[in-house]
């Protein structure tokens, strides 16, 4: 193997490294560091689907509908205000 060779062999290893770790890290933020917080989200924000009539993401009808949700920061649900009240960790 030439010196050209084992350098684009070097340089592949590492973006595949360095790409496997970034898709662990996001992973795990999605997953241990975010919760879904029911009754904040405006029309046509929630993440996911939000019961009758919606499909998935961007399909709730209303500002702060109960049943829709959006993703925060683990442990900030019930801070978020909303002018019905606060986020709750569960269907309103």
């Amino acid at each position: 193997m030439n010196s050209k060779s084992l350098a684009i062999t070097a340089v592949t290893l590492a973006a595949l490294v360095s790409g496997a770790a970034l898709a662990q890290d996001k992973g795990a933020s999605i997953k241990g560091e975010k919760e879904r917080c029911y009754g904040i989200s405006l029309a046509g924000k929630n993440d996911c689907a939000a019961g009758p009539g919606t499909t998935c993401a961007g399909s709730n009808k209303a500002d702060y509908q109960g049943n829709a949700w959006k993703y925060v920061a683990k442990g900030t649900c019930t801070d978020v205000k909303t002018p019905k009240g606060t986020g709750s960790l569960k269907p309103i």
